[in-house]
């Protein structure tokens, strides 16, 4: 009877020891799984971050007046507007050229 108990021991130790392997072996391959996720997470972001980059340069290029007179221009089909459709609306010194239009046109070269 001496044999049973450290058979049923035995038995038990095999087990756990079992358990534990199968139990590190899962997971060992979660953190490998992880793993991939992380390196595909971070190419992702070094994607996006270098996306940002190139958007922002596009902006910064966008708000240019000269960029902005060529999309009204040729995209929009703009022209500048006629001297007597525009209105000055500050106190501002008036340039000498828009004096002469405005001598021209009869009105005075000073806001109201």
């Amino acid at each position: 009877m001496k044999q049973r108990p450290f058979l049923a021991l035995w038995t038990l130790a095999v087990f756990a020891t079992v358990v534990a392997f199968v139990l590190h072996l899962g997971l060992r391959g979660k953190t490998v799984d992880l793993g991939y996720k992380l390196g595909k997470a971070r190419k992702e972001q070094a994607r996006l971050r270098e996306m940002k980059r190139v958007l922002s340069l596009e902006e910064t290029s966008y708000r240019t007046p000269e960029r902005v007179e060529r999309v009204a221009r040729n995209l929009l089909g703009m022209s500048p507007p006629p001297p007597e459709r525009v209105i000055v609306l500050s106190n501002a010194p008036v340039p000498a050229s828009r004096l002469k239009v405005r001598a021209e046109t009869g009105e005075s070269g000073e806001s109201p």
